[in-house]
């Protein structure tokens, strides 16, 4: 059985910012989950015993080899994908990262990473979970950026 696709499953993402303000982006590789050629605000799967905070910090070392620091939960989305017939419940996290420089670990999941202001991003461009997410983000804090420390 597949999560997401037998089943509901649950994922995690978040919007990880640098010490210049940017945030990090990952465009979706061939085979990625779903929603393939897509940006978005990276993370992954939640196992079985798995905090969500947890899950999203060791997918985020083994996708990009950083450390992050979950600073606060932003939102939680009902990612449904009706003509990938998948179903996740995707809490999403602000957070920054606090060691190593980002480099594609799986590069047949992620074919390229960038750091980008928020002003900059096209939102049509995103998974809907990502646009879910900046959504929310800039009706909270627009496109100003908490300093990060």
């Amino acid at each position: 059985m597949k999560k997401g696709v037998d089943y509901i499953g649950v994922g995690c993402g978040a919007m990880i910012f640098n010490a210049d303000g940017k945030v990090f982006l990952a465009k979706r590789g061939p085979n990625a989950r779903n929603e393939s050629g897509k940006w978005d605000f990276p993370g992954g799967g939640v196992e079985f015993s798995e905090r969500c905070e947890d899950a999203l910090k060791r997918e985020i070392k083994e996708e990009y080899d950083i450390e992050i620091e979950i600073i606060e939960l932003l939102d939680v989305v009902s990612h449904i994908l009706h003509e990938e017939k998948q179903h996740w419940v995707s809490p999403s996290y602000i957070a920054k990262i606090t060691s190593g420089e980002p480099k594609i670990m799986e590069p047949e999941k992620c074919e390229e990473i960038k750091w980008i202001e928020l002003k900059d991003i096209d939102s049509d461009s995103l998974t809907l979970t990502s646009q879910s997410d900046i959504k929310k983000y800039t009706e909270k804090y627009g496109f100003d950026t908490p300093k990060i420390q």
